[in-house]
């Protein structure tokens, strides 16, 4: 059998030792167990500390949260959110007068928003808008993943806002480019988002959004860019208009058609991504060229710059600029606009003609520097880039000179068309046509002009831009023209109502927005001579009563004497009041005033508001006092009106965006049109009466005579109709006023510079502004039927004769035509001064009161020097002020 071979040891005869104890090997499972109970603690340690990081990390994100939330705006106003919407002013026959806004914006229900149009911004703006939240978290991861690509490249971060985000922006937040911005944009939107519907989001949106060409909204957008409503867009035109949200001015197809293409082309690939066109529409409308077409703004009421104004003063002070930019008001305005065009086009005549007459030619607009040849070949390409001067008529062209003889001068203009280029012309105009054309003298009196051109050289060479009226017929020549220096102003309004008809505050709304009819104060002048006279029929004083037309004192004590004159510079002796107005005499209308006390003609002037308060001075009662044509006009339709206060009114109603009337002009009422409307309406004079009716009627006869055979004859030539007026002149001729009415319409003009100046000797108001006011009542009376006026109960009309001429005159009870009572039997003012030997009252220091104590006024200006009878000699303190005739 075989033996087992021994150890090595023994093998090699060592001595034998016993072998070292062996440590037990581990087992397999307890190091499992061991490493599994610290891998255990190592996990309970992380996370714990992932509880920890995660519940810091919440308390921190509350408390970034509750940063951001503190002051949220709210939301719950969009839920009735009322968009600021621009206000419209109509004028009477329904045309339009002006468009009052901050912003344009045409609000649009989202029923009324195409389908089409809707759905290319949410293809550009926000794909995924019906399924998200108010935010699109696959958006911003996107957005962010770009952002970290692009780094290295110095672009601009591209941005995930959703349509609900831009809204939060551009209505509650603003456009602060932070994160903090982001934040509270991002929990807004979340917020609308549960607020509001899908729907109401996008109405917000689509009528609030920026889109260049100052338009809000994408109803605006689409007049400005394609000059048509929302619902004529074509898919092209649509995608355009949503393509202009990322850079409105970047990519204006107007300044940049290449850029706004490429991106409109975009725009319509999303929508065929999305699937709101096919593919095949979508390349259809691709092809489509982009023709813009600017918005083209509905023609307003010609001329109504001014009474536009006036309303939109009218509407801030009673309802405040927010409401009235912003409020989408309905504003129905009085203005008759053929008696707007005839105001404008009578008073621009007159300007005109005195501008020949007195005003001196004053050169070319401008020269353009050029050789004949140049001339010859381009003058037209020249002429184009020649700016017209603001306040150039609308049919006035501006003209160069091309060639010129001593006779006549050919002239280069360019016609406009209304779709085209402009047609170049030539045409000629002639020396004799250009004989106004005078050069103004220096140092001269006002109004003093050379001798007429002998050839047309000392007018323009080549080169020079003058303006020209072209032919309107083929007979008809080329006129020369130039804008006035001198300037006006024209109201008319319907006496029976107060409503301001046509309005014009001066030769141009380009030049100056200054308002002469309502802002610009003037003296009167002898314009406001008839409320003395009705003061005086009011105490019982007659048509007929005598006064003494003389020269007429005032000691000013250290300031030496006071000495009016009248107009003519002559002294006519004892004279009735009929003819005293009649013929505008100063003197005879101081001791009226004297006679009865300012108090009384300060009160009556104040009754008729045109002024609020009268200096009780006498030179006032020559009109020494400022007024604005508009208040005059007022204070004449009183006195059409019998004694009853008519304000004047430019606005009949106001509504509001929903129709409801807001206010309405008071006046006439007609208590039974409600009671019975099957009965003849009984219309009800609301309006306080503020003198007596029979005065009213004496002064109204008087004022008539003034017309027919005073100082306002060419007023009422050939107009063949009962008219009542009275002309103004200030002292220098700075002022020249018409006022005057028939039953029906009552006119004021003005005519003078706006820095007080001297209109030239001679220059009245019957002179200069009668015959405007003739040619506009000309017009404006032609269909009208020819009324009279009606004398109110208790007055007698009666003719009656004098030395000089025949008058007929309204007599009260108890007056006897043509009767004249001793000045100690007449109604006297409180404690009026005593009369001197000159028939003067009495130098007095005392101030001004209620008891008609003449005062001396500042800023006096000397009486004018020619005389037919002069007066006593004047010293440097001897003054005359206020109306001349």
């Amino acid at each position: 059998m075989a033996i087992d071979p021994p150890p090595p040891r023994e093998r090699l005869g060592a001595a034998s030792a016993p072998s070292p104890p062996r440590a037990p090997r581990p087992d397999a499972g307890g190091v499992r167990r061991f490493l599994a109970r610290w891998l255990g603690r190592l996990v309970g340690v992380l996370a714990g500390l992932v509880v920890l990081a995660g519940l810091a990390a919440v308390i921190v994100a509350y408390g970034a949260y509750r940063h951001y939330v503190a002051d949220l705006p709210d939301i719950n106003g969009l839920k009735n959110y009322q968009p600021a919407v621009m206000s419209r002013v109509f004028a009477g026959d329904g045309s339009l007068l002006a468009e009052l806004a901050n912003e344009r914006r045409i609000y649009t229900p989202f029923t009324a928003i195409p389908p089409l149009v809707t759905a290319a911004f949410i293809a550009a703006e926000d794909q995924n808008f019906w399924t998200h939240r108010g935010v699109d978290p696959l958006a911003i991861l996107r957005a962010a993943v770009t952002d970290i690509g692009h780094l290295h490249e110095g672009r601009r971060p591209i941005g995930a806002s959703t349509i609900t985000q831009q809204l939060a922006k551009n209505m509650l937040l603003g456009n602060e480019p932070t994160l903090g911005r982001k934040i509270r944009e991002a929990i807004l939107a979340l917020r609308i988002d549960q607020s509001l519907s899908k729907q109401r989001v996008l109405e917000l949106y689509l009528n609030e959004i920026y889109l260049g060409q100052q338009s809000y909204g994408v109803a605006a957008a689409a007049e400005a860019y394609f000059n048509k409503p929302l619902d004529e867009l074509t898919l092209a035109e649509a995608a355009m208009l949503a393509a202009l949200p990322k850079a409105p001015n970047n990519y204006n197809p107007f300044r940049f058609p290449e850029a706004a293409r490429a991106r409109r082309d975009w725009v319509l690939e999303r929508m065929a991504e999305t699937h709101a066109v096919s593919l095949a529409e979508a390349h259809a409308a691709q092809a489509e060229p982009l023709v813009p077409h600017g918005y083209h703004h509905p023609d307003l009421t010609p001329g109504g710059d001014y009474f536009a104004d006036e309303v939109k003063r009218e509407l801030i002070s009673r309802f405040g600029a927010e409401t009235t930019s912003e409020g989408g008001l309905m504003v129905r305005a009085s203005l008759d606009p053929h008696l707007q065009a005839a105001a404008e086009d009578t008073l621009r005549a007159g300007l005109m003609a005195y501008d020949r007459a007195h005003g001196g030619w004053r050169g070319a607009v401008s020269h353009i520097a050029a050789s004949s040849a140049e001339l010859g070949r381009d003058w037209a390409g020249k002429l184009a880039a020649v700016v017209p001067p603001p306040g150039m008529l609308p049919r006035w062209r501006l003209a160069i000179v091309i060639e010129e003889s001593d006779g006549a001068a050919r002239l280069g203009w360019l016609e406009p068309a209304s779709d085209a280029p402009a047609t170049p012309k030539t045409g000629t105009i002639l020396l004799a046509d250009c004989a106004w054309a005078r050069p103004k003298i220096a140092n001269a009196p006002a109004g003093t002009l050379g001798p007429a051109p002998q050839r047309l050289r000392d007018l323009f060479t080549p080169g020079d831009v003058v303006m020209i009226e072209p032919p309107a017929t083929k007979t008809a020549r080329l006129q020369l023209r130039q804008i006035p220096e001198v300037e006006g102003s024209l109201v008319s309004l319907d006496p029976r109502t107060g409503r301001v008809l046509a309005l014009v505050g001066g030769w141009s709304h380009a030049i100056s927005q200054f308002d002469r009819a309502t802002q610009a104060n003037r003296q009167p002048g002898s314009a406001f001579k008839p409320f003395v006279y009705l003061a005086a029929m009011e105490q019982g004083i007659s048509p007929s009563q005598r006064f003494l037309d003389a020269p007429f004192v005032v000691d000013l004590g250290d300031k030496g004497k006071w000495r009016p004159n009248n107009f003519e510079m002559d002294f006519n002796g004892p004279m009735p009041l009929h003819e005293a107005l009649q013929h505008s005499r100063n003197l005879v209308t101081l001791r009226v005033a004297n006679q009865i006390g300012m108090k009384a003609v300060a009160e009556t002037a104040a009754a008729f508001h045109i002024v609020d308060d009268m200096p009780r001075v006498l030179p006032a009662a020559i009109g020494a006092i400022e007024t604005t044509a508009l208040r005059l006009a007022g204070a004449y339709a009183s006195l059409d009106a019998g004694g009853r206060a008519v304000i004047p009114s430019l606005i009949d109603s106001v509504q509001d965006r929903d129709g409801h009337v807001l206010w309405r002009t008071p006046g006439l009422g007609c208590e039974s049109c409600a009671a019975d409307p099957g009965q003849p309406p009984l219309l009800d004079d609301q309006r306080p009466a503020i003198a007596d009716p029979q005065s009213v009627f004496q002064v109204v006869t008087m004022m008539q005579d003034v017309v027919q055979r005073g100082t306002g004859t060419r007023a009422g030539k050939d107009l063949g109709r009962p008219i009542a007026g009275k002309t103004g002149t200030t002292q220098d001729y700075d002022d020249a006023w018409f006022a005057g009415f028939t039953p029906d319409l009552v006119t004021v003009v003005w005519v003078g510079f706006d820095q007080p100046a001297d209109l030239g000797r001679n220059q009245t108001g019957g002179e200069l502004a009668a015959p405007i006011w003739h040619d506009f009542m000309a017009i404006a009376l032609k269909d009208h039927p020819v009324l009279p006026f009606v004398a109110p109960p208790g007055v007698t009309l009666a003719s009656w004769h004098d030395a000089v001429q025949t008058m007929t005159d309204a007599f009260k009870d108890g007056q006897e035509p043509g009767a004249s009572l001793a000045l100690g039997d007449l109604p006297h003012g409180t404690a009026n001064a005593a009369p001197t030997s000159a028939g003067a009252p009495a130098a007095t220091n005392a101030p001004p009161g209620d008891n008609g104590t003449p005062q001396p006024a500042e800023g006096a200006a000397p009486a004018a020097s020619a005389a037919a009878q002069p007066p006593p000699a004047a010293s440097d303190s001897d003054k005359a002020m206020g109306g001349l005739y």
